[in-house]
């Protein structure tokens, strides 16, 4: 038995038919092809599937596709405009807060959350913001930085 839904991903509505128990992780990456995502723990504790859905960071393994139905979903692939990379992923390069990539998307995306609701946050707020999406290379203070970096106010 299959269910329909109609989600917005990155700016374009989908019509799909799931089965109830498909995770939206799932449907992302096999249906959807949107392989930005990645697919961690499986169990909402590491973060690197984090998808903003109504402009707020969620563990998409942890979100049945089917909860989706009827939101606004953004992954790592409809953050960037006209082609030209968004703030918050140039500075991630350039500040070196990138090393194997695979928490980046979800960090990424925790990071644009966080600026829309607060673009001025301090460096505790920064790192609070992110404490749920665990990267096991960068030690997090380039991670930092670079959100630091997209501030308003920030003298960088």
């Amino acid at each position: 038995m299959k269910v329909p839904i109609t989600i917005t991903v990155n700016g374009e509505e989908q019509h799909l038919e799931v089965k109830p128990n498909r995770t939206l992780v799932d449907v992302l990456r096999e249906d959807l092809g949107l392989t930005g995502t990645k697919k961690g723990c499986n169990e909402g504790k590491c973060g690197s599937c984090t998808v903003l859905m109504d402009g707020l960071p969620v563990s998409s393994c942890m979100v049945l596709a089917a909860q989706a139905d009827g939101r606004a979903i953004l992954t790592i692939e409809g953050l960037a405009e006209n082609g030209k990379p968004h703030p918050l992923q140039k500075a991630f390069a350039e500040k070196g807060a990138v090393q194997c990539g695979f928490c980046t998307p979800g960090m990424i995306l925790t990071s644009k959350a966080l600026l829309d609701e607060n673009p001025a946050p301090g460096e505790d707020e920064i790192r609070s913001a992110i404490a749920g999406n665990l990267c096991r290379c960068t030690g997090y203070s380039k991670i930092v930085e670079a959100i630091k970096s997209c501030a308003t106010g920030d003298s960088e």
